[in-house]
């Protein structure tokens, strides 16, 4: 019995040794296995300008089949970056530079020397060259751009003028830049090249929104705080009038008053527009600040507002108004009958906006937006009344030039002769007309 058992415990431990050979030999194989199986890291993408997955250029309002009115052109974020160097591998740090808190050259960048970008954009102007200016109170300057070729100058605090909350801008025929402060209470005067030739500090809290009318010479300032609109002598600074009754802490909903206005424009009529932003809706006056009418409502669809703030007036007389929570540029017609929108919904693509805060419209009928939480602003082209009916007409004529070749080829096709192998020949007789079924 003890021999029984001997032997059953001598099998047994063959097996575990075998076993024990089989994991031995097979955990190499297995290590290497895993080893393949080891997730690779996802390839580095490039730096670069955002890329669309279609081409913006060809976003147009209304879509079709209507004639399009608004098209899409660029965008706008500040000073050019080179890639390349962003690119760059960076060197890696050895334990000892780890220790000691060094970083690699590469890592090594002169703040200096980076290209600045646009982070709170506000206020827009055109001059009379095409150059873009857009004043941002975070980065604390007025970029100007170059809109062929995105080239880039700044006129910096501390440097060409000193700012404390740039709001917003406004250019005159002879290419006087107007930019408000609210901080500082004022507003500056820059000549065109971009040195400080004055200052406006009369009657201003808080001065916002601004717009020139360069016929009869009048500079309208929103003050947001106060309520009014204050009127000065666009030559001579001198205070001339006030719109809107102050002091009421934006309580007011009367037609001819406020609850914080933010945004100005002028028509070519010299009549007043202005985004009272508390009261959803756009008060119109005449060059003398009698009031004309009002339009809007609080609500987020077509034609309602929700904390309208730029406004702007093109060639024909349209007001586009720049809607702030609803992401929407609305296009209205002096009554405050709407026309048309860009923006169905919030987002980054083009024809989108995110916190869309101003507007602006140059000679060239170019059509610029500023939005504060991208950065950017985003560059459209208006097609006139006059553009569009002469496209129309040119529409027209196309189509009826492609019914007049459909017309011909069907009146040449009943015309044609018939086939040759359908005549009659002395070898071939013509055949019988075919004769009903019985």
């Amino acid at each position: 019995m003890f021999r029984l058992r001997s032997l059953s415990f001598r099998a047994s431990l063959a097996i575990l040794i075998a076993i024990a050979t089989c994991l031995a030999l097979s955990s190499p194989a297995r290590a290497a296995d895993k080893k393949k199986k080891k997730p690779q890291p996802a390839a580095e993408q490039p730096a670069g300008p955002t890329k669309f997955p279609f081409d913006p250029k060809a976003l147009v309002w209304p879509g079709s089949p209507a004639l399009p009115r608004i098209h899409w052109l660029d965008y706008f974020t500040g000073q050019k970056i080179d890639y390349s160097k962003l690119n760059a591998k960076q060197a890696k740090a050895s334990w000892m530079d780890r220790l000691a808190g060094d970083q690699p050259t590469p890592e090594k960048n002169d703040s200096s020397q980076l290209p600045f970008q646009l982070i709170n954009p506000y206020g827009i102007a055109v001059d009379s060259k095409g150059k873009l200016y857009v004043a941002d109170s975070k980065v604390g300057a007025i970029f100007v751009f170059n809109t062929e070729n995105h080239d880039t100058v700044l006129i910096r605090n501390g440097f060409e003028a000193h700012f404390a909350l740039l709001n917003c801008l406004a250019i005159d025929d002879d290419d006087r830049l107007f930019a408000t402060d609210g901080k500082l209470h004022h507003v500056l005067i820059f000549k065109p090249d971009h040195l400080v030739e004055g200052a406006i500090t009369e009657g201003l809290v808080d001065p916002v929104g601004i717009a020139i009318d360069t016929d009869n010479r009048f500079l309208y300032v929103v003050d947001t705080q106060q309520d009014q609109v204050i009127v000065y002598d666009a030559d001579t600074y001198k205070l001339l009038r006030r719109i809107g009754t102050g002091g009421k802490k934006h309580y007011l909903t009367t037609p001819g008053d406020f609850g914080a206005p933010t945004g100005v424009a002028v028509d070519k009529d010299g009549n007043i527009y202005v985004t009272d932003t508390l009261n959803n809706r756009v008060e119109v006056f005449d060059a003398d600040g009698a009031f004309i009418r009002a339009w809007g409502k609080s609500g987020d669809g077509p034609g309602y507002f929700a904390r309208p703030k730029g406004i702007a007036v093109d060639a024909d007389g349209h007001v586009w108004v720049a809607d702030q929570m609803n992401d929407r540029l609305q296009i209205f017609d002096q009554e405050g009958n709407l026309l048309t929108y860009i923006g169905v919904e919030h987002g980054l693509l083009p024809g989108q906006f995110s916190s869309l805060i101003n507007v602006a419209i140059d000679k060239k009928n170019r059509v610029y937006t500023a939005e504060q939480y991208p950065g950017r602003v985003q560059m459209f082209q208006y097609v006139t009344d006059s553009e569009a009916l002469a496209n129309k007409a040119k529409h027209d004529e196309e189509l009826e030039k492609a019914a007049e070749v459909r017309r011909a080829a069907r009146a040449n096709k009943s015309a044609a002769p018939a086939p040759e192998d359908a005549k009659p020949t002395p070898d071939k007789p013509a055949e019988p007309a075919t004769q009903p079924r019985p």
